[in-house]
């Protein structure tokens, strides 16, 4: 009886987890009442984003996790990737992380390979120099096989990432 519930305990867990996604794109409205962010994306596409009661937003001033701070901290005009979860038509961002000077930095190159074992993904850049990204735990969940294949040595990558101790920390990247 006991492994039968620890069965189903374990295929309910599993049915239940969430995709998480990720895009990049411009803060296009805020509406601090409703806790909704607008994201208007490279090619056009709009984004409505129900904030998370938890949800962290880093390259603030005021980094945080699940507090008014947190959200106060976005702002319209703001490039940010957003990463979500989806459920039925409601995509809730959980994590907003800001690209620019205060934020995230963003660095191009040529796909040469990504490790998910250690979670690491290197490119080569312009100037011919091999840089290594370790992934956050977040990027390892949304790095699926296809997206590795897709950025093995030739794709154009740009990887978002921060530098924490002399490591740099990716925390998006995209290939085309």
């Amino acid at each position: 009886m006991k492994l039968l519930f620890l069965f189903s305990l374990l295929s309910v867990s599993l049915w239940a987890a969430e995709e998480v996604h990720a895009v990049s794109g411009t803060v296009q409205a805020i509406d601090r009442a409703a806790k909704t962010v607008a994201v208007r994306t490279a090619d056009g596409a709009e984004y409505i984003f129900h904030v998370a009661s938890k949800a962290a937003v880093h390259g603030a001033g005021a980094i945080g996790r699940g507090s008014a701070s947190a959200f106060d901290a976005l702002k319209t005009g703001d490039e940010v990737v957003v990463h979500y979860t989806v459920r039925g038509a409601e995509k809730t961002g959980e994590e907003f992380d800001r690209i620019g000077r205060e934020g995230l930095h963003v660095v191009e190159g040529t796909g040469q390979h990504i490790d998910r074992a250690a979670k690491t993904i290197s490119i080569k850049t312009a100037d011919g120099t091999i840089q290594t990204f370790h992934f956050t735990d977040r990027l390892a969940k949304e790095t699926g096989e296809d997206t590795a294949r897709g950025t093995e040595k030739a794709a154009k990558v740009t990887v978002y990432y921060t530098e924490d101790a002399g490591r740099k920390i990716a925390h998006f990247f995209r290939s085309e």
